[in-house]
């Protein structure tokens, strides 16, 4: 069955209250998508974000990002009042999140809620604690000893804290037992509201694309909690990092700072840390999309405390073997690797192997700069067992790649539209066009791309902190004609959803 989606983060919602969340506008974006004809909405990762604003950078792979919590929610609940959300600055632009002030604001007033949240506490309070215990208890005790050590990353903490002494974490479980609580309570508000979205979403027939980095951040309760399952030294300091190596995009190649995994042990467990990680994904998303799918064939690592890439080297990853043990302890499961970037015949044949659809990206087919890939992402070439993409959240805009992209370039592309007559600004279109007529059985489209919006208003350039993560949609774009545009397209090339 031919489908497509919409790529668009919970945080480029609109709200009143600085960044997205899982309230109304939430609904109300699920109803467009319905009565777009939309069977998917891809998401990015929903974990706390740390380092640089990043989804992909969390402290958790299992927590929800409380900002997503919505606020007028916890007033229907009684947890907040209207006023106590409005006397707080949230910024003076909706088209932004800033990050800086939900960091000084959201956290002040969600300890309003949870004073009255203690007061009232719910039945199942108590039951949620108990049936996520296996992560909760450490994410909550690491919020609190974070707060504690004023932010501060955990191997900096004092040394029975960093190494986990039983003694010591005892008396900070005594010392904090309210932090604690509130970073629990934070979670439990998470996925009740969460559940309620989603539950929404599918009854209307879209289901959830959400993502899973590879790798976590090296500041997290996964590694605090986990450090023999990284590869640490004996101080529990990082032996060698995650990374990209230099390419015709980029002279240094890409230093991202993870901690890699020890394979090694994971494997002798029997990878019960990630037949647990997928799981949980699978209890929020419909579909889970696994970002640098070729570090499971193959990963770069590089010398922690190097400046860039150049010095990396290749390393085997768990291969076939992860994916064949996940799926006898959870059954099959939806699944887009993506395989982007350079591949080689052992990366494509995994992904052969899982059967998993991988992804293809239009902005990649007219590139100069690359030697070997480009025809494999021209929409001809495109096998039906794939999902397609105008561009993802780390690329330009489709209308932003336009304008970037050499005069030779832009005649390879109009040529192979056969159109050296629609007018720039309109040229968007005829690229999603482009791709909605592929064979690929999923297409999903950035909103950013159906609206013709440019770089300005892209979600992440990688390599780069401090500028990505922020774009919001306002609620007056998302118009009827927007939507019917949508719908005709998808109408048009056989991908409506039916149900």
């Amino acid at each position: 069955m031919r489908s497509s989606g919409v790529l668009m983060h919970i945080s480029s919602l609109p709200s009143p209250y600085g960044i997205g969340t899982m309230g109304k506008a939430a609904v109300q974006f699920v109803d467009f998508l319905e009565e777009a004809g939309q069977t998917y909405w891809q998401i990015l990762p929903v974990c706390p974000t740390s380092y640089g604003d990043s989804p992909y950078q969390s402290f958790s792979s299992f927590a929800g990002n409380p900002y997503f919590i919505d606020l007028d929610y916890l007033c229907l609940d009684g947890l907040l009042k209207k006023e106590e959300c409005e006397a707080y600055n949230w910024g003076g632009d909706e088209t932004q999140v800033d990050y800086g002030i939900l960091y000084e604001n959201r956290y002040d007033l969600l300890k309003k809620a949870f004073a009255r949240f203690k007061a009232d506490e719910p039945e199942d309070f108590k039951t949620f604690c108990e049936e996520e215990a296996e992560w909760l208890d450490n994410y909550a005790l690491f919020m609190a000893l974070k707060d504690a050590n004023h932010g501060a990353a955990w191997f900096t903490w004092d040394r029975d804290l960093k190494f986990r002494k039983a003694e010591a974490l005892e008396k900070v479980k005594e010392d904090k037992k309210e932090d604690i609580a509130f970073w629990k309570m934070l979670q439990y508000l998470f996925y009740k509201q969460w559940r309620e979205l989603k539950d929404y979403a599918n009854v209307r027939g879209i289901k959830i694309i959400g993502d899973v980095p590879i790798y976590v951040a090296g500041d997290s309760a996964d590694v605090w909690a986990n450090p023999e399952q990284f590869y640490l030294n004996e101080d529990l300091e990082m032996i060698d990092v995650a990374g990209c190596p230099p390419d015709a995009f980029s002279a240094t190649g890409q230093l991202w700072g993870n901690p890699l995994y020890r394979w090694d042990y994971h494997r002798n467990t029997g990878y019960q840390w990630w037949i647990s990680r997928m799981s949980y994904c699978f209890r929020l998303y419909d579909v889970v999309r696994i970002d640098h799918f070729r570090g499971f064939d193959e990963y770069f690592s590089i010398p922690y405390g190097d400046k860039d890439a150049r010095g990396g080297h290749w390393e085997k990853g768990p291969g076939i073997d992860l994916f064949r043990k996940i799926e006898q302890a959870l059954g099959w499961k939806q699944v887009i690797a993506e395989d982007l970037g350079y591949m080689t015949d052992s990366v494509r044949h995994l992904v052969y192997e899982s059967g998993f659809p991988g992804m293809k990206v239009l902005e990649f087919a007219f590139d100069s700069r690359d030697s070997g890939c480009a025809s494999d992402y021209l929409p001809h070439n495109y096998p039906e067992n794939c999902v397609a993409y105008t561009g993802t959240h780390d690329n330009e805009t489709i209308v932003g790649w336009w304008k970037s992209i050499t005069v030779a370039e832009r005649k390879l592309a109009r040529d192979y539209l056969c159109d050296h007559a629609t007018p720039e600004e309109e040229l968007y279109k005829c690229f999603i066009s482009l791709i909605m007529r592929s064979a690929a059985r999923v297409c999903v489209i950035p909103m950013q791309d159906y609206m013709g919006l440019d770089n300005r208003f892209r979600m992440n350039k990688p390599s780069t902190v401090g500028m990505n993560w922020k774009w919001r949609i306002k609620k007056r774009d998302l118009t009827k004609k927007l939507q019917k545009e949508i719908y005709d397209v998808t109408l048009r090339y056989g991908r409506k959803n039916w149900d």
